[in-house]
């Protein structure tokens, strides 16, 4: 059985590049209809706060399976108690096998590393596989915690402590 390796990794390197792009492809593509121009997708990545994702105010991480660029995922610490989810995106052609799972137990670890108790996360509501996932994962729907053009529906949960964590 192939297995899921996800770790943190600079947000500007070839693979997290390239997932970034397939990631704001796929999402704009799906709300717009039509696939996203090379252009719109540049568009949309340029400024969008990436830069964030780094310590000490959140974490990028790139999952891989079979030793392939599958998937990425980001974590920014929002306050000193809530980290937010961000850019989680598994390749169409890995989806599927254990991939969202992957990312979000190794994003929930980062967030705690940072010191989050809870994550938060906003998504749209034509994203279902993404918000059945968050569900199957043990978030819940919360009231709104920002507010933004493709934000339709907020997710939150407790960070329990790992087992043998030195986290509070």
């Amino acid at each position: 059985m192939t297995r899921w390796t996800v770790l943190p990794e600079r947000f500007d390197t070839p693979d997290a590049t390239a997932l970034r792009r397939d990631y704001y492809a796929d999402v704009a593509g799906s709300h717009w209809g039509r696939p996203a121009t090379d252009a719109e997708i540049d568009e949309g990545l340029a400024d969008d706060g990436v830069a964030r994702l780094a310590s000490p105010t959140g974490e990028f991480v790139v999952g891989r399976r079979g030793g392939r660029a599958a998937a990425c995922g980001g974590v920014l610490l929002l306050d000193t108690e809530r980290a937010e989810l961000t850019r989680v995106f598994v390749r169409p052609a890995f989806r599927g096998t254990g991939g969202g799972e992957a990312l979000l137990s190794a994003l929930e670890d980062a967030a705690r590393r940072l010191g989050a108790r809870r994550m938060v996360l906003n998504t749209r509501l034509d994203l279902v596989g993404a918000r059945t996932l968050y569900a199957r994962q043990g978030y819940r729907e919360i009231p709104a915690y920002c507010e933004g053009p493709y934000m339709d529906v907020w997710y939150g949960k407790e960070l329990v402590p790992r087992e043998g964590s030195t986290a509070a």
